[in-house]
């Protein structure tokens, strides 16, 4: 990935100050919008001693054509993924028990973002990817997360299934997530060093990854749909796991 992406949308932008505001390179706000939303932002762009240029909304539809932008687009210096070293190193750091998704080749940018932007909202620790035949954190990644993309850590490892043999080596509990599994979601403790496992959109998980799974969970469907989109399946499973911890430990939230 560039170092170099567009971000676009109010949130996204004020996601993105917060974390890190000298990553910032330069900013386009739209300049007839005045609201008290954009009056917000424009005073967090002044504290944080940001370049920004007064556009036409036009300009900023042309620099972002397929998001909505809000009337803002800033170019940001993004955060590069780690890699099987990195992802050692973190756990090692971690003070509590390990809390990880582990992603297996979910390629769609959109569904990608959408479960960084849930994990982060679920305090997982790390988000882990195979290097290949999956989305990177891409500008549209960066743009759906409304930046998680940035706050949670962000690992591509070059063989999954060794990856997964090292959680578990380290006592990491893992949960694959699959539609035919017998056993539900709700009825499975989740408060350990967990690692949540979920596929790819259609597939679901490949054959090998299921193999280095401790348990294969599912979500009980009380329709007559078949199966949830993965962004979605994955926030109802991480959030189970986060109501599972709460209720374990009242003051950690």
């Amino acid at each position: 990935m560039s170092d170099r992406t567009l971000l676009g949308g109010l949130q996204s932008v004020q996601s993105a100050l917060r974390y890190d505001p000298t990553r910032v390179i330069e900013v386009w706000l739209d300049r007839r919008r005045r609201d008290g939303r954009m009056q917000r932002l424009r005073e967090l762009l002044a504290n944080a001693d940001a370049p920004v240029n007064e556009s036409e909304a036009r300009a900023l539809d042309r620099m972002l054509p397929d998001f909505p932008h809000q009337g803002v687009v800033m170019a940001y210096k993004g955060v590069s993924p780690r890699g099987d070293n990195d992802l050692e190193r973190h756990l090692d750091g971690l003070s509590g028990e390990p809390f990880v998704l582990v992603l297996d080749q979910v390629q769609d940018p959109h569904n990608l973002g959408a479960c960084l932007r849930s994990a982060d909202a679920a305090g997982v620790d790390a988000v882990i990817v195979p290097r290949d035949r999956s989305a990177g954190l891409t500008a549209v990644v960066h743009r759906v997360s409304a930046g998680a993309a940035e706050s949670v850590p962000f690992f591509q490892v070059t063989n999954l299934a060794r990856c997964l043999r090292g959680l578990r080596d380290r006592g990491i509990w893992l949960l694959g997530a699959a539609d035919e599994a017998a056993v539900p979601v709700y009825s499975v403790d989740m408060t350990g060093p967990m690692g949540l496992v979920v596929g790819a959109e259609g597939k679901g998980l490949r054959r090998l990854t299921r193999e280095h799974c401790d348990q294969l969970i599912a979500i009980p469907m009380a329709g007559h749909v078949e199966s949830l989109n993965v962004s979605v399946a994955t926030g109802v499973l991480l959030f189970e796991a986060r109501r599972q911890h709460s209720a374990l430990n009242p003051s950690a939230g």
